[in-house]
């Protein structure tokens, strides 16, 4: 199996090339990787800890992590690498890092050269993050390797009885700090005890947000002290359904924040000219009265967590059909969440949905249901918004779990 999926690897290489000719998402993914190992030399003969996460999701696990270590470990120097593109081309600046660059494509050559270069005192990978060619080479320098906030599944390879080689790369962990106890369980069942139930450490990082200023001049404007939905990180479908609410059965008091994922300028320009309420860009704000408008289409990135600071209710994309968006920033703040159907694969949303925290909506008449209880209904939206406050509030301390398993290893 090995064998096999050196060869797929190798493949892969070759596909992509191909195919970055004809996708701009391929393009980033190709085209970065290749200065990678120009990057990575800046640390040769550094003391170096890395940390691995595969999108900005997991990078938001990751960043407590990192913001500790560079307060209480600061002779080592933080490398950050990330698989997509999604996540480095927004976080590549990161000032809490040394270096920040693509994770090469996992073959046996890229991971010796990698880890040859770096020689990392640590490794941290974050969540579901498994790469047998660099894990057998981080065991195999005996280099210390943790797993933070992870999450695995029955379904995955390690579990079948195909997964031999899989389940060997694993053993490049020195612990494993999960997030369930699903997750410890499966790694007792192939012999790994070296697991803590430790949480996620995403929530550590929401909780700190409410420490932080979250006013903006232009929305506190823009809500005027009405009603406000926000809709964070939207794709088309769930868009559909708002814009259906809003030009068929939003009243006059009631105004709409709404923060798509692609702000490419077609799709924006798509999105506003569907909306018959009067709407305007983020891009194009200046010397507006931004109270005299109902919507607001946020065209840029970087500002949608101090946005949520401003939300009565949040609608959370990706839930229909790409993969649910982050719903613990709009949850910390205290204020219900809807999110679609399809989110089993998040445990956040199961344990929200369940307590009743998030309300998940399959179609246009549940969706336009649940906006016009939750706009008539104050008691009922503050004590949903409760639940959500007070589950971020349970859910604290992973990072302190991490951080002290560290103090004795660095």
């Amino acid at each position: 199996m090995n064998f096999l999926y050196n060869i797929l690897v190798f493949k892969a290489t070759m596909l992509l090339s191909i195919l970055a000719f004809f996708s701009k998402k391929l393009k980033l993914f190709v085209d970065g990787r290749k200065e990678t190992f120009s990057k990575i030399s800046a640390l040769k003969n550094e003391e170096t800890i890395w940390i691995h996460a595969a999108s900005l999701g997991e990078f938001e696990q990751a960043r407590p992590i990192i913001e500790e270590l560079k307060k209480d470990y600061k002779q080592y120097k933080i490398l950050v690498t990330f698989f997509s593109p999604s996540g480095y081309e927004i976080r590549k600046n990161y000032n809490l890092a040394d270096v920040v660059c693509y994770m090469p494509l996992d073959s046996r050559t890229n991971a010796r050269k990698f880890i040859e270069t770096v020689n990392p005192k640590f490794a941290i990978f974050i969540k579901y993050e498994f790469w047998p060619n660099f894990l057998n080479e981080l065991k195999k320098k005996e280099i210390p390797t943790i797993l933070v906030s992870g999450i695995l599944r029955k379904n995955q390879i390690f579990f079948k009885f195909y997964g031999g080689f899989m389940r060997k790369s694993l053993q490049a962990f020195n612990h494993f700090f999960v997030q369930n106890q699903i997750s410890k369980e499966l790694l007792n069942s192939i012999s790994f005890n070296n697991v803590t139930i430790a949480g996620d450490t995403r929530f550590d990082r929401v909780s700190k947000i409410l420490e932080q200023d979250n006013s903006l001049d232009f929305i506190n404007q823009f809500k005027d002290h009405k009603y406000t939905v926000v809709a964070g990180s939207t794709w088309q479908e769930g868009e559909e359904l708002l814009v259906n609410y809003i030009n068929n059965n939003a009243s006059e008091d009631e105004k709409f924040i709404i923060a798509p994922h692609n702000i490419k300028q077609e799709a924006i320009l798509e999105l506003q000219k569907s909306i018959n309420k009067k709407t305007v860009l983020f891009s194009d704000k200046s010397d507006k009265n931004l109270s005299e408008y109902q919507v607001f289409i946020i065209d840029t990135i970087g500002i949608l967590t101090k946005i949520y600071a401003a939300a009565d209710i949040a609608y959370v994309g990706g839930g229909l059909n790409t993969g649910l968006h982050n719903i613990l920033e709009p949850a910390t703040f205290g204020i219900p969440v809807i999110i679609g159907n399809k989110y089993d694969k998040f445990k956040e949303a199961l344990d929200l949905v369940k307590i009743g925290g998030c309300i998940s909506i399959k179609n246009q008449e549940e969706f336009t249901n649940n906006l016009i209880h939750l706009k008539k209904d104050g008691n009922f939206r503050k004590l949903t918004g409760v639940i959500n406050k007070r589950y971020i509030k349970d859910n604290l301390g992973a990072t302190k779990l991490v951080m002290n398993y560290l103090k004795d290893k660095l």
